[in-house]
Protein backbone atom coordinates (compact mmCIF):
# COMPACT_ATOMS: atom_id res chain seq x y z
CA UNK A 1 0.00 0.00 0.00
CA UNK A 2 0.76 3.44 -0.82
CA UNK A 3 0.24 6.48 1.87
CA UNK A 4 -0.29 9.59 0.48
CA UNK A 5 -1.11 12.71 2.63
CA UNK A 6 -3.77 15.56 1.42
CA UNK A 7 -3.10 18.81 3.02
CA UNK A 8 -6.98 20.55 2.49
CA UNK A 9 -6.36 24.60 1.73
CA UNK A 10 -7.93 24.97 6.04
CA UNK A 11 -4.70 22.99 6.44
CA UNK A 12 -6.58 19.95 7.71
CA UNK A 13 -4.49 16.63 6.45
CA UNK A 14 -6.25 13.33 5.94
CA UNK A 15 -3.94 10.30 4.99
CA UNK A 16 -4.93 7.60 2.54
CA UNK A 17 -3.86 4.41 1.97
CA UNK A 18 -3.70 3.75 -1.39
CA UNK A 19 -3.54 0.27 -3.78
CA UNK A 20 -0.19 0.98 -6.43
CA UNK A 21 -1.35 1.28 -9.96
CA UNK A 22 -4.87 3.58 -9.15
CA UNK A 23 -4.71 7.46 -10.34
CA UNK A 24 -4.34 10.06 -7.13
CA UNK A 25 -8.23 11.18 -8.15
CA UNK A 26 -9.33 7.86 -8.23
CA UNK A 27 -8.04 7.22 -4.75
CA UNK A 28 -9.68 10.70 -3.52
CA UNK A 29 -12.32 9.95 -5.05
CA UNK A 30 -12.97 6.75 -3.54
CA UNK A 31 -11.93 7.75 0.11
CA UNK A 32 -14.53 10.27 -0.12
CA UNK A 33 -12.29 13.65 -0.23
CA UNK A 34 -15.11 16.43 -1.60
CA UNK A 35 -12.17 18.86 -2.79
CA UNK A 36 -11.43 16.70 -5.83
CA UNK A 37 -14.48 16.77 -7.58
CA UNK A 38 -13.74 14.56 -11.08
CA UNK A 39 -16.45 15.64 -13.12
CA UNK A 40 -14.70 13.93 -15.79
CA UNK A 41 -14.34 10.97 -14.42
CA UNK A 42 -10.25 11.00 -14.71
CA UNK A 43 -10.71 11.52 -18.99
CA UNK A 44 -8.38 14.69 -18.70
CA UNK A 45 -11.56 17.29 -19.68
CA UNK A 46 -12.30 19.05 -16.68
CA UNK A 47 -9.75 20.25 -14.48
CA UNK A 48 -11.82 19.62 -11.27
CA UNK A 49 -9.23 17.07 -9.49
CA UNK A 50 -6.38 20.05 -9.75
CA UNK A 51 -3.95 19.52 -6.56
CA UNK A 52 -1.09 20.85 -5.83
CA UNK A 53 2.50 18.19 -5.34
CA UNK A 54 4.01 19.56 -2.58
CA UNK A 55 7.51 21.09 -3.47
CA UNK A 56 9.25 18.40 -2.00
CA UNK A 57 7.50 15.85 -4.25
CA UNK A 58 7.62 17.63 -7.46
CA UNK A 59 10.63 16.61 -9.06
CA UNK A 60 9.58 13.04 -8.77
CA UNK A 61 6.63 12.78 -11.04
CA UNK A 62 6.72 13.04 -14.50
CA UNK A 63 6.23 16.22 -16.44
CA UNK A 64 3.09 16.88 -16.77
CA UNK A 65 1.95 15.96 -20.78
CA UNK A 66 0.93 18.94 -23.04
CA UNK A 67 -2.89 18.22 -22.78
CA UNK A 68 -2.49 18.10 -18.61
CA UNK A 69 -0.82 21.68 -18.93
CA UNK A 70 -3.34 22.72 -21.76
CA UNK A 71 -6.30 21.19 -19.57
CA UNK A 72 -4.38 23.18 -15.80
CA UNK A 73 -5.65 26.98 -18.04
CA UNK A 74 -9.39 25.62 -16.49
CA UNK A 75 -8.38 24.96 -13.16
CA UNK A 76 -10.66 27.30 -11.18
CA UNK A 77 -8.49 27.82 -8.44
CA UNK A 78 -4.73 29.73 -9.07
CA UNK A 79 -2.39 27.57 -11.03
CA UNK A 80 1.11 27.35 -9.82
CA UNK A 81 4.44 25.93 -11.06
CA UNK A 82 3.48 22.33 -8.88
CA UNK A 83 -0.12 22.07 -10.02
CA UNK A 84 -1.03 19.52 -11.44
CA UNK A 85 -4.62 16.73 -12.02
CA UNK A 86 -4.57 14.68 -10.00
CA UNK A 87 -6.35 11.82 -12.43
CA UNK A 88 -2.35 12.55 -14.47
CA UNK A 89 -0.77 10.80 -11.04
CA UNK A 90 -0.05 6.94 -11.24
CA UNK A 91 0.57 5.61 -7.47
CA UNK A 92 3.62 4.12 -7.77
CA UNK A 93 5.50 2.43 -4.72
CA UNK A 94 8.12 5.41 -5.66
CA UNK A 95 5.43 7.73 -4.54
CA UNK A 96 5.12 6.30 -0.84
CA UNK A 97 4.45 9.15 1.36
CA UNK A 98 3.56 11.69 -1.15
CA UNK A 99 2.16 15.08 -0.03
CA UNK A 100 -0.20 16.87 -1.91
CA UNK A 101 -2.01 19.99 -1.26
CA UNK A 102 -6.08 20.64 -1.99
CA UNK A 103 -6.84 24.15 -3.62
CA UNK A 104 -9.73 25.70 -1.90
CA UNK A 105 -12.17 25.43 -4.92
CA UNK A 106 -12.72 23.21 -8.14
CA UNK A 107 -15.29 25.72 -9.34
Amino acid sequence: MITIHLIAADHSTRELRCAPGQSLMKAAVDAGIEQIAADCGGTLTCATCHVYVDEAWAARLPAPVADEADMLDFAAAPVKPTSRLSCQIALTPELDGLVVHLPATQY
